[in-house]
């Protein structure tokens, strides 16, 4: 995957405040739980966080990261730019642009006070998408899906939900998801996966990037793929909990997220995705 650092005009940078609940556990398996959390529909951060329900501690200065760090806040600003470029053209005068916020442990969003317990999420009040950089790590290492492309599913998945929202296709959900494998729910979460798909047909197709674009070639389809299967509700149930409960499923299975994310990347077509 080819990408040239853009200005960072698509980022909201807070990980210089530090405002979370303090974590009994080290930061590497605290971010595993997270992962968990966000795939399963089952918080077990509630196992080691703090349930005192009081306001979060002052924010705090902190220092930024390490030039790896500073290389993947270039590297999200790229995908994202791309991404809202590729889905200005698509939906016209309908798409407003957005911001991806970076933060560290902890956040204040519209949708409410927000932990790295959350995940990558996005948050329709605001309309916009929360990370926090950690989460690639743990992708990378303990769930198998390294590369540039499978932390892009990622990003381009979180603005499908953007895409979701101002099309007012969100509107099933609206009021509470509805959880379990035929449910609005997962379905929502599979047309992300689509739409991301759709975002790599187009990156697929461009030339040598310039400024603030990237270009995906055949060689990084592989990386999404695995991204997307390790992220199933039944293969993450079945690894911390040695079962697998449909009735729990908010994201799809494996299967379903490859299958979502490769209709939309061979037909590039929006509404291959419906």
């Amino acid at each position: 995957m080819e990408w040239a650092p853009g200005d960072r005009s698509n980022i909201e940078d807070r990980r210089r405040m530090v405002g979370g609940r303090a974590i009994p556990v080290g930061i590497g398996g605290f971010v595993v739980l997270l992962l968990v959390s966000w795939l399963t529909g089952i918080d077990f951060t509630s196992l080691v966080t703090d349930q005192s329900g009081g306001p979060p501690p002052s924010a705090s200065s902190q220092a930024l990261g390490t030039p790896q760090e500073e290389r993947s806040v270039d590297f999200v600003d790229v995908v994202a730019n791309d991404t809202q470029d590729v889905w200005a053209q698509a939906l016209g005068g309908r798409y407003q642009r957005t911001k991806v916020v970076l933060f560290r442990d902890a956040t204040q969003s519209a949708c409410g006070f927000a932990e790295s317990a959350t995940g990558p999420f996005y948050c329709p009040n605001d309309g916009k998408v929360y990370l926090d950089l950690g989460f690639f790590d743990e992708l990378s290492r303990r769930f198998g899906a390294p590369g540039d492309f499978a932390k892009a599913y990622v990003i381009a998945h979180e603005f499908g939900h953007h895409v979701q929202h101002l099309t007012g296709l969100d509107s099933t959900v609206r009021g509470g998801a509805t959880m379990g494998a035929g449910g609005a729910s997962v379905a929502l979460e599979l047309q992300a996966d689509c739409f991301a798909g759709v975002w790599g047909y187009a990156a697929s197709r461009s030339g040598s990037p310039t400024a603030g674009h990237v270009r995906v070639s055949a060689d990084d389809v592989p990386e999404a793929l695995r991204a997307a299967a390790a992220i199933g509700d039944d293969r993450i149930q079945r690894e911390t909990t040695g079962r697998v409960m449909p009735e729990r499923f908010t994201h799809g299975t494996s299967a379903q997220r490859v299958e979502a994310f490769r209709r939309g990347m061979a037909s590039g077509d929006p509404n291959a995705c419906r």
